[in-house]
């Protein structure tokens, strides 16, 4: 059954480390809900309490417009192995973007990557496992390569300016903060 913790312990961490495929969950005060599947090699726990996820250049770019209105965010994993377990960890993130100092310090974490669009750091503040009974049986086969091919067809600049097109708005007309001056390339 269902228990919370005020972090991550060894064991839990190493469930996190062991899973292919994680959910992010963010909201602003209005508008929608947006729950979003991650997968590759994008996510280290940096401590207990810490944690930094790399976002790719995607569709969307919900997850960085709600944090502007409200900084909460919830991750969740869960096993489809033989031991049935859903962790979620609740906190407060915030984004990094190419622009901000701190970024080459998370680059080297994960190397660079023609598609990288922020990076999100999280302050868990509750940890919490459930028993996952009802989550059904599913094989890891391999992590899909298409999203890395894309980003590398586009180049870095092409990836800025589908920034331009695609991500500075998130589908409720929140602005991303995907550029410095989000006004500039608007036109608000």
């Amino acid at each position: 059954m269902a228990q919370q913790f005020p972090a991550l312990n060894d064991r839990l961490i190493r469930f996190i480390q062991a899973q292919h495929i994680y959910f992010v969950g963010t909201a602003a005060a209005t508008g929608r809900v947006n729950v979003s599947p991650k997968g590759g090699d994008t996510l280290r726990v940096l401590g207990p309490n810490d944690i930094v996820w790399l976002n790719l250049t995607g569709s969307g770019n919900e997850s960085a417009g709600h944090l502007l209105h409200n900084d909460r965010m919830t991750l969740m994993f869960c096993s489809f192995g033989e031991q049935p377990l859903i962790l979620r960890l609740f906190g407060h993130a915030q984004a990094i973007h190419e622009r901000d100092a701190r970024w080459p310090e998370y680059e080297r974490l994960f190397g660079a990557q023609t598609g990288a669009r922020q990076f999100f750091l999280m302050d868990i503040d509750l940890v919490q496992t459930s028993c996952g009974y009802n989550v059904p049986y599913f094989d890891f086969r391999d992590e899909r390569p298409t999203l890395d091919q894309w980003a590398e067809r586009k180049g870095r600049d092409g990836i800025r300016q589908y920034w331009g097109e695609k991500n500075r708005r998130t589908i409720d007309g929140f602005d991303t903060g995907v550029f410095e001056d989000w006004r500039a390339h608007t036109g608000d």
